[in-house]
């Protein structure tokens, strides 16, 4: 994620970590900077890199890009600055 671009080609991320998530990132937001046209595939594979541990609650989280729901984790990330990614695990109940 880090690379030689210029800083208008850039976007910068504000992760908010959920129950589980939060738990297993070990913090409850961050905020990130990445190439513009990133897809979240990518943002979460650097974000096990750096926290192992949290691969498998990572992955079956529900991220929500600007309060809606993000399927495709390949697709490009909307393109503008300061998205909101919030990162929610799987809840029992409803």
């Amino acid at each position: 994620m880090v690379g030689t671009q210029d800083i208008s080609s850039r976007t910068t991320l504000n992760l908010f970590y959920f129950a589980a998530a939060a738990e297993s990132m070990g913090r409850h937001e961050e905020t990130v900077t990445v190439p513009s046209g990133e897809s979240l595939e990518s943002v979460v594979s650097a974000l096990v890199a750096s926290r192992p541990g949290a691969g498998r609650v990572l992955e079956i989280c529900a991220l929500l890009v600007d309060g809606v729901t993000f399927r495709d984790r390949s697709a490009p990330l909307p393109a503008r600055d300061h998205l909101r990614i919030d990162v929610l695990p799987p809840f029992a109940g409803g």
